[in-house]
């Protein structure tokens, strides 16, 4: 299995990638579901991390489980193709949609200069 954000390969029983911090697939099905059976409803939220302008092609591509560059892509093509309507679609969308309220995964700064001179 491979991680959908970095793609790096992952263990099939990993909940989280080892790389980046993304939750898999099984980390996302453990996760709604406590030990009396009750699954946490999905909730269409405006993501904060991996956001590009408003989070909203990111929350939706979270929501039905897909890559967040193939709803971006499809979202500029029917920007194109219905002259603006998805466009106001996007901007209601920005204006409707909550935050989401998780905290994103801890992601250490890349730092550059680390090595020391001896």
């Amino acid at each position: 299995m491979y991680c959908r954000n970095c793609g790096i390969q992952i263990g099939t029983e990993d909940k989280f990638c080892r790389e980046c911090g993304q939750q898999t697939t099984v980390g996302s099905e453990s996760r709604g579901q406590s030990a009396s059976g009750y699954v946490d409803p999905r909730r269409l939220t405006r993501v904060v991390d991996g956001k590009k302008i408003a989070g909203v092609c990111a929350g939706l591509a979270h929501y039905f489980d897909v890559d967040v560059t193939l709803v971006r892509l499809l979202v500029v093509l029917g920007i194109f193709f219905s002259c603006g309507l998805v466009l106001l679609a996007y901007i209601i969308a920005w204006v409707i949609m909550p935050l989401d309220s998780r905290i994103p995964p801890f992601r250490p700064a890349a730092t550059a200069g680390t090595q020391t001179v001896a």
